[in-house]
């Protein structure tokens, strides 16, 4: 069976969050730390505060695009993560 994750990660050097969904989050974590994403070079390095585990790509990318509503960040500032 195949697991998805949607993620948070924090800046260690800014208030800065990524949101995002992979199948592997050691690596992704370690891909985003090497500067893959040119977008959030300039916040490196991250670290993961958050994630959660789905059955279905679909899932994932419908949690992803809720963590980046206002909803979704209260809801992830309610978990105490903000």
């Amino acid at each position: 069976m195949t697991v998805y994750y949607t993620y948070v990660l924090k800046s260690e050097v800014s208030d800065f969050y990524y949101k995002g969904h992979c199948q592997n989050l050691a690596v992704r974590l370690v891909q985003h730390n090497s500067g893959m994403t040119k977008s959030i070079r300039p916040y490196l390095p991250f670290k993961l505060i958050y994630f959660e585990k789905f059955e279905s790509l679909n899932e994932a990318i419908r949690r992803e695009k809720y963590f980046k509503t206002s909803a979704g960040r209260r809801y992830l500032s309610s978990k105490l993560i903000f």
